[in-house]
């Protein structure tokens, strides 16, 4: 069953970036993360006044598409990952981190690692998708895109859409157990051990 389903969701995949055009990307991530440990996860809303570059449905709606092509199931009730988006319309400096490529990483697990800082000047229209592991309640991924040609255009679906993908297109991590066609919704799923 999972054979067939692999191919369908690999052309899926490619209609699906017909006319994406990639944007420049940088990504950080936490030494603790289990990234082959995550099943589920939902979205933050935030708390406190409206804040309008934390709430677009449209980036929302990409965000959680792209979670579920991965495997993973929204889950309300204690999810293994919240993620967060902002937008930030004018630029900022960020501080970002010198690490390994993930997937070398993810090789040795290395929690002993430093975390070098890097100072980055992100120019207007930059937009930040964070996760957050619930259980360990600490950041665990971020990845942030502009674009070399200018702002991202937060009223253009085209410049949102582009923007998501190539931020989630660094987290390269299936749901544990979906590629093996383990998805059922195990006994501990709910649990915080």
């Amino acid at each position: 069953m999972i054979l067939r389903i692999i191919p369908a969701m690999s052309f899926l995949l490619v209609v699906s970036c017909a006319g994406y055009k990639e944007m420049p990307v940088e990504y950080d991530y936490s030494y603790k993360g289990n990234f082959k440990k995550y099943r589920t996860f939902d979205m933050i809303k935030p708390a406190g006044p409206y804040d309008p570059t934390m709430d677009n449905p449209v980036i929302e709606n990409y965000i959680i598409a792209r979670m579920k092509f991965l495997g993973y199931r929204q889950a309300e009730k204690k999810p293994h990952l919240l993620i967060s988006y902002k937008m930030f319309p004018d630029s900022l400096q960020f501080t970002g981190y010198i690490q390994p490529e993930i997937e070398e990483w993810i090789k040795t697990q290395d929690e002993n690692l430093n975390y070098d800082k890097k100072k980055l000047d992100l120019k207007t229209g930059t937009l930040l998708i964070q996760f957050f592991d619930r259980r360990q309640n600490r950041s665990i991924w971020q990845g942030y895109a502009t674009t070399l040609y200018g702002p991202i255009d937060y009223s253009n679906n085209r410049h949102l859409r582009n923007a998501v993908i190539s931020i989630l297109d660094k987290y390269r991590f299936w749901a544990e157990g979906f590629l093996e066609g383990n998805v059922e919704v195990r006994a501990d799923e709910d649990s915080d051990n």
